[in-house]
């Protein structure tokens, strides 16, 4: 029971990936948005994410496998998380007044080593705090956020649980329960 449950769980949260990242590239393909250095960050922390959990629905492994794949899940969305938390802070902020002639993210990849680039991407440019579109009264970002978060909490849950089941269960294979005394 536990396996089915965690493999659809897996496809699930594989579903409400790929969903968000099919709306991200419609926003910027059909829509026009381009995206700044962050949205690129969170767009590749939710396709790891959502790789994960495709990997791992179709797998379908047992309780380490299980442990292993939510905990990569984890990573990946606990990333995405502080990455859309950033640029929601980013453009609620406004004494932080980014360089409107920063350099563009295109350029920005060529020469410089890759923590060179994170920095430069987390302090913001003029793109990372503009807010281009909305619904519901929530930017991008936000709508990111809300959804790194959940399946933060989704990886979570499922580490404690997991971790809950095997305390439960003796590592032995016996049970844990005592024979009814008539036997």
């Amino acid at each position: 029971m536990f396996l089915a449950c965690s493999r659809s769980l897996f496809f699930m949260a594989f579903i409400a990936g790929a969903l968000a990242l099919g709306v991200s590239y419609y926003l910027e393909y059909a829509v026009g948005l381009k995206p700044c250095g962050l949205c690129l960050l969170q767009r590749l922390c939710l396709a790891l994410f959502a790789g994960v959990c495709l990997v791992a629905s179709v797998h379908g492994p047992g309780r380490f496998g299980n442990f292993l794949y939510w905990l990569l899940g984890l990573f990946c969305s606990l990333a995405g998380t502080v990455t859309a938390w950033r640029q929601v802070l980013l453009q609620s902020d406004p004494s932080h007044q980014p360089s409107a002639c920063s350099v563009r993210s295109e350029g920005l990849y060529e020469d410089l080593p890759w923590l060179c680039q994170m920095t430069k991407m987390f302090n913001g440019d003029a793109d990372c705090a503009e807010i281009s579109w909305t619904l519901f009264d929530l930017s991008l970002p936000e709508w990111s956020l809300l959804l790194f978060m959940a399946m933060t909490i989704l990886g979570v849950y499922q580490l404690l649980r997991i971790v809950w089941l095997a305390c439960k269960r003796p590592l032995s294979g016996t049970s844990s329960h005592r024979p009814p005394a008539g036997d």
